[in-house]
């Protein structure tokens, strides 16, 4: 029976528990996201985190959460006062419902009832994923637009500037998984990773992926849409209390979501690691679901690196990266990894996959050598310029030279 079929047979009352619990997860794990992160980056600037509220402050993300609550709740006079209630709760609904195509667990068995911790089966499981994460971008808009006020405006286009930019990378790095699995449906991308992990055959999508995801989600070093200097708080500055908590947990559950597809179409979603898989069979299948909360924990982890070592980029060299070298390098990996499959669903002989991937492979060594000596000759130009000898003829002085003001030695006390 497949995973489709399994999840099918579901009675109603079991679908509703499933999604009250994945409800729970998401909320739990945001609240222990805030707490760790906090604590992890502590301990990398090596200074305290929280430590008072609660044993080792396990429970000062909740005393915030509780402290936004009660704050005074501020709709300004020139907002649009529906659309800005709407925009978070966008926001928030979209980041759950990525979760309801994501496979927690194999088969298993709840209540008497056989099934699996996946709450519905899609044969485009992954596409309604990105459909629902470029939904989430209008909350970001709306909620910019909404505010009746400049700042927030301006962060709301460079959000979605930068979410929508980077999910055209995002997409095409799946494209290449799309092929070697033969499917779209989440279930069957992990059961296809069941001799070796996409993260590995197809390293260069999960690059590209693990860089995209971490743009989408406006995380550090890609943060710009809150680059405080800039932009005060970005495109929800006007928001206060539970709106601006809603905003808040979006951000967490979207980290949780692309860490959770990640780890579902790279690293064999809840499948054990090579080696493991007589682990799978424990506490009834359940045991499946630590092996995957352990990828994604793995996942968040490096985000909260990356948050704790890396400087902010400027906007235009973190839209330039997503456009100039993302987005081209993801076509070009699409179509070698289109042509190696079906090379070998023809079955074609070892020599001819091997030397395509060896001109490949030094096609992309004369692009590298070219551009490596394209940037020397750009330097050396450069340095030749500074060093050219002045010209014998007149030359204006510049309207920004400031001419040497000579200041006395004396500049205090009597001077008679």
């Amino acid at each position: 029976m497949t995973t489709a079929q399994l999840i099918g047979a579901d009675p109603g009352w079991l679908i509703a528990v499933k999604a009250l619990f994945v409800f729970v997860i998401c909320v739990l794990l945001t609240l222990m996201s805030v707490w760790a992160e906090r604590r992890i980056v502590g301990r990398m600037q090596q200074r305290p985190g929280p430590n008072r509220v609660g044993p080792f402050g396990l429970i000062q993300a909740l005393a915030d959460g509780v402290k936004l609550a009660l704050k005074e709740d501020i709709i300004p006079t020139a907002a649009d006062k529906v659309v800005f209630v709407l925009a978070p709760i966008i926001s928030a609904t979209t980041a759950f419902m990525s979760f309801a195509v994501i496979p927690i667990t194999g088969e298993v068995t709840m209540f008497g009832q056989k099934t699996a911790m996946q709450l519905t089966d899609l044969p485009v499981g992954v596409l309604y994923i990105l459909a629902i994460a470029s939904v989430g971008v209008y909350g970001i808009v709306l909620a910019g637009w909404s505010s009746g006020s400049t700042y927030p405006l301006l962060g709301g286009l460079r959000s979605s500037a930068q979410v929508i930019s980077y999910e055209i990378a995002m997409g095409l790095s799946l494209v290449a998984v799309f092929i070697y699995a033969g499917s779209m449906s989440t279930s069957d991308i992990v059961a296809a990773q069941s001799s070796w992990w996409y993260a590995v055959v197809l390293f260069p999508s999960f690059a590209i992926y693990a860089i995209s995801m971490v743009g989408e989600t406006n995380r550090a070093p890609f943060d710009l849409a809150e680059a405080e200097g800039e932009l005060v708080g970005g495109f929800h500055t006007e928001y206060s209390s539970l709106k601006f908590a809603l905003f808040f947990l979006a951000e967490y559950v979207n980290i949780v979501a692309v860490s959770a597809l990640a780890t579902t179409l790279f690293l064999g979603g809840y499948k054990a690691p090579p080696g493991l898989g007589f682990t799978e069979a424990w506490l009834g299948g359940w045991f499946t679901a630590i092996w995957f909360f352990a990828k994604v924990i793995t996942f968040f982890f490096v985000f909260v690196w990356l948050r704790g070592t890396l400087p902010r980029l400027r906007y235009d060299q973190f839209m330039q990266f997503g456009w100039k070298v993302l987005i081209p390098i993801s076509i070009l990996w699409i179509l070698v990894v289109a042509t190696l499959r079906v090379l070998s669903l023809q079955g074609a002989p070892r020599s001819v996959v091997i030397a395509f991937a060896s001109t490949v492979v030094v096609l992309i060594m004369a692009v590298n050598i070219g551009f490596e000596n394209s940037k020397k000759k750009k330097q050396a130009a450069v340095a030749d310029g500074d060093n050219k000898a002045a010209p014998s003829f007149a030359v204006p002085s510049l309207p920004m030279e400031v001419s040497t003001i000579n200041v006395s030695k004396n500049t205090g006390g009597d001077r008679g």
